[in-house]
């Protein structure tokens, strides 16, 4: 129960429990209840219908922009409309009225100690063919009730994004998972950048490089530019889905992010890419030189989960056979396959 509700329940004029006994049985602090809060003055919600304005039309802004564009903080701003205010007090009404400005909030690149950080690999290379570099990054997403983390795989050349994962933590699992959904799907790269992120660092993550044989690269610290066109394509995504949709739970967010990667994918037109789509310019580049074990499930990557299970059809299995038995001098007959059961 929080603070003011259990201030609700203190009976002042209670016959047998006096203030101090209902504050000790409550657990409130004697002090804010002989002292009773000032109510709002019309200063104050007057400024919060303006901050409320403000905000709706820079969502950006925090409360060191909107102290200074709402007050006469040091020198006189042409945006300044003469409402006396301070930081502190506009901090305050923020959080009264819930809200906060749209920015980075938790930290996603943590080194952790004793990784191994790997140098950088991109300085003055000449990137213009698909799977040559790939590019990985976790950015932050805000939900109803909290937030979420995805991570996303990019070819550096064609800009599409060949794997995703959502999470609710920060642990290397789900950026492992998207790693090998990518190498499967299609094949490897010759590098593979990221920055030094406690995820990417970690030697779940940078085994299954060393073992596919791909060359690793890292940012260097708080270089963000070396990663710049993932960072953009969060920007994208953010602006063009997450905050004009609100989602309001995990599930919402990852039907949605998979609507947009598809849309982003095979229709959203790039003006980097003289306005092709990202997938056609990787089917275009990769060609007849898609690794042998790579499986090419480009229609389908708008379901993360989606990796094939089943095996060879019957009909290729029987005519493979019946063609080597008859190069043998043998014929071939299959044997019907069993009835299968219900479950």
């Amino acid at each position: 129960m929080s603070v003011p509700d259990r201030r609700a329940l203190l009976d002042r004029d209670h016959a047998e429990l006096s203030i101090r006994r209902q504050c000790r049985l409550l657990g409130l602090a004697r002090s804010g209840v002989y002292r009773r809060p000032r109510a709002a003055n019309d200063n104050d919600l007057g400024l919060m219908r303006r901050i409320d304005e403000l905000f709706t039309q820079f969502p950006f802004l925090g409360s060191r922009r909107l102290a200074l564009m709402l007050g006469e903080q040091g020198p006189a701003l042409s945006a300044a409309e003469g409402l006396p205010i301070n930081r502190k007090r506009m901090q305050r009404l923020m959080r009264q009225m819930g809200i906060a400005a749209l920015g980075p909030k938790p930290r996603t690149t943590k080194p952790a100690p004793g990784h191994k950080v790997f140098p950088y690999l991109l300085r003055g290379l000449v990137i213009d063919r698909p799977n040559q570099v790939w590019a990985a990054d976790i950015t932050y997403v805000p939900i109803g009730r909290g937030f979420l983390y995805v991570v996303a795989i990019m070819d550096w050349a064609s800009r599409a994004v060949l794997a995703w994962r959502l999470s609710n933590t920060m642990d290397s699992s789900f950026c492992v998972e998207a790693l090998r959904e990518a190498l499967a799907r299609f094949g490897k790269p010759e590098i593979f950048n990221t920055d030094q992120g406690s995820q990417f660092t970690s030697a779940a993550f940078t085994g299954v490089l060393a073992a596919a044989g791909v060359r690793i690269s890292m940012d260097g610290r708080g270089r963000w530019m070396d990663n710049v066109f993932i960072e953009r394509l969060w920007r994208s995504l953010k602006y063009e889905d997450i905050y004009l949709k609100g989602y309001a739970d995990g599930r919402e967010a990852k039907l949605g992010i998979a609507d947009w990667i598809a849309f982003y994918n095979g229709r959203r037109p790039h003006s980097a890419l003289a306005n092709r789509t990202p997938m056609a310019v990787w089917r275009e580049g990769i060609t007849g030189t898609i690794d042998g074990t790579a499986v090419d499930m480009t229609l389908r990557l708008d379901n993360a989960g989606a990796l094939p299970t089943s095996g060879p059809r019957e009909g290729v299995h029987f005519r493979n056979r019946a063609r080597s038995e008859k190069c043998k001098g043998r014929s071939f007959r299959p044997k019907p396959f069993p009835t299968r059961r219900a479950i």
